[in-house]
């Protein structure tokens, strides 16, 4: 349990992460960003619990492969990178993030991205006998990547505007390279299952 928590500690990337809320939340009333946290948390859970339990049989259904879900993450994650390290001007900002984010990009894919979903498919094809424990190791990674998150709204007073700026273009190069990354891999498995 412990070892499958941490792992999906770090495919979820609440580190990453930060900088992305910070700058996605700047626009909401501070009162309410602990809310959204939290229900953009529980539905990243849910979703990632849904993929646990049905993940397979929802691909199988669908006819999606593992490799179109990892292309499209990184293709989503790629455009999210973009608008971080090319900000439109701040009138257009400002109307473009009034008002609250709900689901995407929050919950999907920030919190529960391909990575994340193929994870908990893959911990459920490997020992479909332990999935009480793979819960326990979702619910855990989940509480620790929200308690996280919370952290990063006085993180946000104590470091200043400047700072998140700068962190904000920093996760769009870091967001960049693994979009990119995730794309290659999707890619490479779509590669490998045709050849």
């Amino acid at each position: 349990i412990y070892s499958a928590a941490v792992t999906l500690f770090f495919v979820m990337d609440p580190l990453g992460n930060i900088p992305i809320f910070l700058s996605l939340l700047k626009q909401v009333d501070p009162c309410r960003r602990t809310q959204i946290i939290f229900r953009e948390s529980l539905i990243a859970f849910f979703i990632l619990t849904l993929f646990l339990f049905c993940g397979k049989p929802i691909l199988n259904s669908l006819h999606i492969s593992e490799s179109a879900l990892g292309i499209a993450g990184g293709i989503i994650l790629f455009l999210i990178a973009i608008k971080m390290l090319f900000p439109a001007s701040q009138n257009k900002r400002e109307v473009q993030t009034k008002g609250e984010p709900f689901i995407v990009p929050m919950a999907i894919p920030l919190l529960a991205g391909p990575s994340g979903m193929t994870m908990v498919i893959l911990l459920a094809s490997q020992a479909p006998h332990e999935m009480g424990k793979w819960f326990a190791a979702l619910a855990a990674a989940s509480l620790a990547a929200t308690l996280l998150l919370l952290i990063a709204i006085p993180l946000q007073k104590l470091l200043g505007v400047k700072v998140i700026a700068a962190l904000e273009r920093l996760m769009g190069m870091i967001l960049t390279t693994i979009a990119v990354q995730m794309f290659l891999t999707g890619l490479a498995r779509y590669l490998n299952s045709i050849s």
